[in-house]
């Protein structure tokens, strides 16, 4: 079982290409040519955190835009899982798949989990916000999923 070790603010964020719920190669640092970028890892496509959080994220899209960032999500799933998730929640920004979890590694958030008696290495809900510059500005890693998207605004409003 992996221990977890988050990359930190002022680290530099580990640039990815990773495809979309359409397949469709999405890189970081084309990203950050127009807006810092928040990163948010997500265990799971569909289950209800996981999908209280990612819907809180698609209805404040705009205000998050208003802030000069740009939302991506992160999760082992395959794309498939990941484009009937999006159609059914309607979601309005790119959800990545990391089947490999090889960007999880890098990014330090893939590690033993326990859930309801059971042991296994998976993603932790961790969220990363990303300058322009390419480096970590704030984890994001203590939150409630229904409250992930005020936290993250609160905190880049300063």
């Amino acid at each position: 079982m992996n221990i977890i070790n988050p990359l930190k603010a002022g680290d530099n964020a580990p640039l990815f290409s990773l495809s979309d719920q359409h397949g469709t190669p999405i890189e970081l640092a084309q990203l950050l040519k127009a807006n810092q970028v928040l990163v948010y890892f997500y265990p799971k496509a569909s289950t209800p955190g996981c999908t209280v959080q990612a819907e809180n994220l698609r209805d404040n899209k705009d205000a998050l835009l208003a802030l000069n960032t740009t939302v991506v999500g992160i999760s082992p799933d395959p794309v498939k899982r990941i484009a009937n998730f999006v159609n059914k929640k309607e979601l309005n920004f790119h959800l990545l798949s990391d089947e490999d979890h090889a960007i999880a590694d890098a990014f330090g958030v893939w590690g033993y989990k326990k859930f309801m008696g059971k042991e296994y290495d998976g993603i932790h809900r961790i969220s990363f916000l990303i300058g322009q510059d390419g480096k970590i500005k704030h984890v994001f890693d203590k939150f409630k999923t229904k409250d992930h998207h005020e936290v993250v605004m609160s905190h880049i409003k300063g």
